[in-house]
Order: structure tokens, then sequence, then C-alpha cells
């Protein structure tokens, strides 16, 4: 599979659950900008079939390599992120996992279940992040139940294996100068932003600041009843350079962590 097949085709199924963000790119480039993705996002749980180094096959196929570690102990995640070897300008890849272990035996349970009732060798293949939800239509308890103990994990439940969020490369848009720039715009234009821990994350002296609107909502189809529940969403970040001149490509994981919250339903109502 081709690489330019394969983001093309994230893109493709992301924005038609994330109508939003064609709408922020399409405005951003009627600006005289040209949009560069900083980073893309994929959730998973750390289920051996289907955890970190599984997704990472199809990156680590295309020449890109492991680089940092993250640890966010409150929402019981690990995540790594991958930089191309060779092109600077390759978006980087960021996968968090939900740590099954740290969870009761009823939700671990749970979850193996779910997996369960994929036909397993749909966890082979190399475009297993293009494949959404594998699974049985969900149950709208089951989903409830999810959310009660990890927002995460409900999340996963619904929308599967694709991208949970692309982001713009801010110190690449020729008419803004800072996130805080871009925040004002999107506001201006109706968007909503994620205001947990700030509309900013991040700072200068951390060499990273991101911001995300909060996510699209989607009808999903349950089993006992149809209900709107969130699908994705567009972050935003700006990098300052390391005492080296190069940009800081890492992540923080006390932004990333307020990051995640993009996706809670409790924020949708505030």
């Amino acid at each position: 599979m081709s690489p330019t097949y394969f983001f093309d085709e994230l893109w493709k199924q992301y924005v038609a659950k994330t109508p939003s963000a064609e709408k922020i790119r399409s405005i951003l480039e009627a600006e005289g900008n040209i949009v560069y993705n900083d980073h893309i996002a994929i959730r998973t749980f750390n289920d051996p079939r289907v955890d970190i180094d599984v997704l990472a096959k199809p990156f680590i196929a295309m020449g890109y390599e492991p680089k940092g570690e993250y640890h966010f102990e409150t929402k019981k995640l690990f995540a790594r992120h991958f930089e191309h070897k060779n092109d600077a300008n390759a978006p980087k890849i960021f996968i968090s996992e939900l740590l099954l272990e740290e969870f009761s035996e009823e939700v671990k349970g749970t979850i193996t279940d779910i997996l369960d009732q994929a036909n397993q060798e749909v966890y082979n293949t190399e475009d297993l992040i293009l494949k959404g939800r594998v699974w049985d239509t969900p149950s709208i308890k089951i989903y409830q139940d999810l959310l009660s103990v990890s927002e995460y994990a409900a999340w996963m439940y619904v929308n599967g294996f694709c991208s949970n969020h692309f982001t713009i490369d801010v110190n690449k848009l020729e008419t803004f100068e800072s996130l805080e720039q871009v925040n004002q715009f999107l506001k201006s234009n109706g968007f909503t932003m994620n205001s947990s821990g700030g509309e900013i994350k991040g700072s200068p002296a951390l060499l990273l600041e991101q911001s995300s609107i909060l996510a699209d909502t989607v009808e999903v189809e349950f089993q006992e009843v149809s209900k709107e529940v969130t699908s994705c969403y567009y972050e935003f970040a700006f990098r300052y350079p390391k005492p080296n001149g190069n940009l800081y490509s890492g992540f923080i994981a006390g932004s990333a962590d307020k990051i995640f919250e993009s996706t809670d339903m409790g924020l949708q109502d505030r």
C-alpha cells in the first residue's frame, strides 16, 4: 500500500466523521494559507492483538521510527510517538493505548469480549487503522458502562480504528503568528474550543503549545437506540525552537492529557 493512498484514505475517513475539519481547512486556505499536518493521533487498547506495536506496523514499513513515550496515570493510558527517519515534513504519528490491566476484571472482560467479536484475521491486516469498528453493532448499555469508567474506552467501542485527530502545523500558516491568533479566528467563525486546562495547553517554556476544537458528534445506531456521540476533532500545534535551533518535535504529557478530553461527551453541553 502506498503512503500517499494510506494517508489520503485516513484523511477521507476522518473528515467524513469530522466535517468541522474540512470547514476549518477551507477557511484557512481562503485566508491564503497552505495547511500542513503536524501529527495524526490514533487510539487503541493494549491487548496484544491491537496494541501500539500492531498499529505502528504500517508506519514502520513507511520509514517511521519510535521516539518519545508518554504516561497518563489518571486516564490509564500509555502512548508513543513516531517520526519519519528521512522526511522531516512527514506528519508525526501519535498512538495511545488503554492499559487494560489497570481496570477491573469486569471492564477487562468487556473489552476482551468486544475484540473477540471481530473476525480475528482483521487484526493482521496492514490497513487495520482504516477499518473503523470491526466488531458487532454496539450496545448502548455497554457504551454507558464503559463511559462511566473511561471516556476513552467508550469512544473506542463506538468509533473503532481510525484517526482520532489530525493536527494543523501552526508554524507553517502564513497569515497567523501565534496559536492565540488561530484560536481567536476559529471562535470568530463559530467553532468551540476545548477549554479544559485552558484553551492553550503548554507554553513557550515547554517548547509546545496546543489547542483543539471540541469533537464533532455523529449519530450512532446502537442495538437498542440511535444516539449522538462524539467522533473526532481538529487540533492545532505551535512549536518552539530548542537551543540548537531545531523545532521541538515531541509532546507534553500534561498537555496531551487535556487534549484527550476534546472527545468528552461532558464537554459538549458546556
